[in-house]
């Protein structure tokens, strides 16, 4: 999970757990900005949901664009 761990070396972070009524939640933020914000899927196991959320986290490194699955549009 090679872009969680260079977010926390830069000294952002990651949470995992309830969120605003949200049974489990993953979220990153670098300090300014939430790059992600993933809900927890029905029989999603733990890893899967981390995997996702380094997904996320690189497709905001490449391109600029949060993920947000917590407030829809």
């Amino acid at each position: 999970m090679k872009n969680i761990e260079a977010l926390i070396d830069d000294g952002g972070e990651i949470t995992v757990g309830r969120i605003a009524g949200i049974d489990c939640a993953a979220t990153a933020a670098d300090g300014h900005n939430a790059l992600a914000m993933l809900v927890r899927r029905d029989g999603e196991a733990l890893n899967a949901l981390l995997k996702r959320l380094d997904k996320a986290i690189g497709r905001y490194y490449d391109t600029g664009e949060t993920t947000d699955e917590i407030n829809p549009p």
